[in-house]
């Protein structure tokens, strides 16, 4: 196998031993169709080499990589969802296929799977993925990294051949199996099982792992659960702030759907906002409104309480509840950092920032339906306001709701102000993902096998990560 000298495997979760998943085999599917590899990302591993063939015999039926795990783990967890909680989950149509260091930074990272087939833990479920839901998960996973939100990476999608029945798509319809090259698939819901089971010797067990593999800085501290707590809390503030600024709603943000390194992943039924909406919802079940956009940071708080009182059973409440107190002032401040990064200028200073940032908000909030959500970020970038003052929605911002806004602005200098020569700054539009846009990408590959639109905006959306520069 071409693997270059980028690949490190260093296959840490099985050591935990049996009570924190199960071994299980991949489902040998009829058809194993290439739809999407990311080269980028496989670099980052020692991956890039592959030969397609040598991809789909990895990706697809699951050989395992060298050196690397084997069998495969489907990971047990119990969760909170939509705060009833529910001890029968488990990686039910998934698995942890490989751990290995990422080239630069040495941080480890997985290779995941969703649609690998049934384990212990499918419960009535068939263990496969739709390919519309990989072919949106690969969407998803691109934008955000665009944006700056950490986020899992969408590393391969290979169709599998299969007709599936769901109740809420037009059935049946085409399958698939998707990889994710994620910092960890360690879940609130993990240390969640074994404190429902009262198994504390567990929970430490685990805090120690993740320390050791994801948190080596706080190997000397006193009190690790409360410090593990501490530093998952402020990679929950960053993670949310990063959400609302690239307007961006989860839809299922149970404490099964959140890892302990603070990567947003498990993409189901997200979505952009088209428009400033705090009430806007990401998934049609949720009718009252738990997820909605502007009550994401109270459900990431609410699941960071759940987290901490699984580290109850190993250390004392009050330096969790300290903890837990700095998840406020650290999502303010992520929150302020995040809106200035993507308007692309200088932060000024917390008080600065703050009253700019709230500028900002009111004049989207105004705005109202008339107001894009990334077209605003896209006309005002770099703090020029001869972009926005002479593009296509040049009327509707001189009007009285963007006066604060442009006053604030003014006091700002760009940010590597060289971005705006980039290609993708000339355009008329940016780059969007709104729900009518995916299914109209959708449309050809149900239709026609015609994926080329779905190529397209890949691209597309590459040349505003490249223009954008968070990553």
């Amino acid at each position: 196998m071409p693997v270059s000298s980028a690949y490190q495997p260093d296959p840490l979760f099985p050591d935990l031993g049996p009570e924190f998943a199960d071994p299980v085999e991949a489902a040998r599917f009829p058809k194993t169709i290439l739809r999407h590899r990311n080269d980028r990302a496989a670099a980052t591993v020692g991956l890039d080499a592959l030969t397609d063939a040598e991809w789909v015999a990895h990706f697809g039926r699951f050989e395992p990589l060298p050196g690397n795990i084997d069998p495969p783990r489907s990971m047990r967890y119990h969760g909170h969802q939509f705060r009833t909680y529910n001890p029968e989950l488990g990686d039910g149509r998934g698995f942890l296929f490989a751990q290995l260091r990422e080239a630069g930074t040495g941080r480890l990272l997985d290779l995941g799977t969703k649609g690998s087939g049934q384990t212990p833990w499918s419960r009535s479920g068939d263990g496969r993925l739709t390919l519309k839901g990989g072919v949106r998960e690969v969407l998803a996973t691109a934008m955000l990294e665009a944006l700056g939100v950490p986020t899992s990476r969408s590393f391969s999608l290979v169709e599998t051949g299969e007709d599936l029945v769901r109740g809420d798509e037009p059935s049946p319809t085409r399958s698939s199996v998707l990889v994710r090259l994620s910092h960890s698939h360690i879940r609130f819901g993990t240390f969640q099982r074994h404190a429902f089971f009262e198994r504390a010797d567990r929970v430490d067990l685990l805090i120690e792992h993740v320390i050791e593999a994801y948190y080596p800085e706080l190997a000397g501290a006193k009190d690790r659960a409360a410090a593990l707590l501490a530093a998952v809390v402020a990679r929950a503030a960053r993670l949310t702030a990063r959400w609302m600024a690239a307007g961006f709603v989860h839809g299922v943000l149970n404490t099964d759907n959140m890892n302990i390194t603070g990567e947003s992943f498990d993409y189901g039924p997200y979505r952009f906002l088209p428009y400033s909406d705090p009430n806007f919802v990401a998934a049609y079940f949720d009718q009252t409104g738990l997820y909605s956009f502007g009550r994401q940071p109270e459900a990431v708080f609410w699941n960071l309480q759940q987290l901490a009182g699984c580290f109850s059973l190993v250390t004392q409440t009050d330096p969790l509840v300290d903890a837990l107190n700095t998840f406020g002032a650290a999502y303010r401040r992520e929150l302020a950092a995040a809106m200035v990064a993507r308007l692309g200028v200088v932060a000024q200073g917390e008080e600065a920032d703050a009253a700019f940032v709230q500028s900002a908000f009111r004049a989207l909030a105004e705005g109202g339906e008339r107001v894009r959500w990334e077209p605003f970020f896209f006309d005002w970038f770099g703090g020029r306001d001869d972009r926005a003052l002479a593009g296509p929605r040049a009327a509707l911002y001189a009007e009285p709701p963007f006066a604060e806004f442009r006053e604030r602005l003014a006091a700002y200098s760009a940010d590597r102000p060289e971005r705006l020569a980039h290609a993708y700054f000339a355009a008329a539009e940016p780059e969007e993902l709104l729900y009518d846009q995916i299914e109209a990408l959708w449309a050809p590959i149900a239709q026609a096998d015609d994926w080329s639109a779905f190529e397209a905006k890949l691209a597309r959306i590459e040349v505003a990560r490249q223009g954008w520069g968070f990553s």
